[in-house]
C-alpha cells in the first residue's frame, strides 16, 4: 500500500502538469464575411492562456495563407503588418479584434458568407518551446455585424 501512494501522487501530479501546460481558452471566435471576389478577411477572438504562451501560427482549410497580424499607428498612419508571434501573458485575456491584433486569411478562393463556419488551427508555444495546436470553429458574421460580448 505504501508503494502505491507515491506512485498515485506522481501520476496525479503529472496529469495536472500536462493539463495546465496545454490550456489556452478561446472565446467567441468569428470571421468577417466577404463580398464576391474579395481575397482576404479577418478572424477575431479572445485568447487567455493559463501560463505565459505565444500564438505563433494559424492555418485553415479555407485558404492556403493565414497569418497573425497587428494594426498600429506609425507616423500618424495606421498600418497593418504580419507579426512573428503574439504574446499571451498568463491569466490575461488578449483580444483579437478589428483595428488591433487579428488573424488574416488571405488568397480566398470563394466568398465567405454569414452563417458559415471556418475551421482554424491555432499553434501556441510555451517558454520551453513546446508547441500545441488548438482546433477552433469560427462563426462567420455579416460585414457590418458588431463583435458579441
Amino acid at each position: 500500500m505504501k508503494l502505491r501512494t507515491p506512485l498515485l501522487a506522481a501520476l496525479l501530479g503529472a496529469a495536472l502538469l500536462a493539463t495546465a501546460s496545454a490550456q489556452v481558452a478561446v472565446k467567441d471566435p468569428w470571421v468577417r464575411a466577404t463580398v464576391a471576389q474579395q481575397k482576404a478577411t479577418g478572424a477575431f477572438m479572445q485568447l487567455t492562456a493559463a501560463k505565459d504562451t505565444r500564438l505563433v501560427a494559424v492555418s485553415t482549410t479555407l485558404t492556403p495563407m493565414a497569418e497573425v497580424h497587428e494594426m498600429a499607428m506609425d507616423n500618424n498612419v495606421m498600418k497593418m503588418r504580419q507579426i512573428p508571434a503574439l504574446d499571451l501573458p498568463a491569466g490575461k485575456a488578449v483580444e483579437l479584434k478589428p483595428g488591433g491584433y487579428h488573424l488574416m486569411l488571405m488568397d480566398l478562393k470563394q466568398q465567405v458568407k454569414a452563417g458559415d463556419t471556418v475551421p482554424l488551427t491555432l499553434v501556441f508555444e510555451d517558454k520551453a518551446g513546446k508547441r500545441e495546436s488548438v482546433e477552433v470553429k469560427a462563426e462567420v458574421r455579416a460585414l457590418g455585424a458588431p463583435a458579441k460580448h
